[in-house]
């Protein structure tokens, strides 16, 4: 099973942005989701470096193993996690 999450549609409301991002991380560890797929779009990457600094925070970094920024597709970003 993998969750998606597409953030065009509130890509300038960084609170909203926050809030999705920590509800679909949430949702996978209750859900024990291996993966995440994260969709910022290509645009300017401001967006995907908010992701990814989001990511980077020590209490969100400690949630999941590791992040894979996507090679053929600059738009998107994959959070995989492991469980025991």
């Amino acid at each position: 099973m993998k969750l998606k999450l597409d953030l065009h549609d509130i890509y300038n409301r960084g609170d909203e942005i926050d809030r999705a991002l920590r509800a679909v991380i949430d949702e996978a560890i209750e859900k024990k989701v291996r993966t995440v797929e994260i969709i910022p779009g290509k645009g300017s990457g401001q967006l995907k470096k908010r992701v990814l600094r989001f990511l980077d925070q020590k209490e969100i970094k400690a949630l999941y193993d590791r992040v894979e920024k996507d090679s053929k597709n600059f738009g998107r970003v994959f959070v995989h996690f492991r469980y025991k």
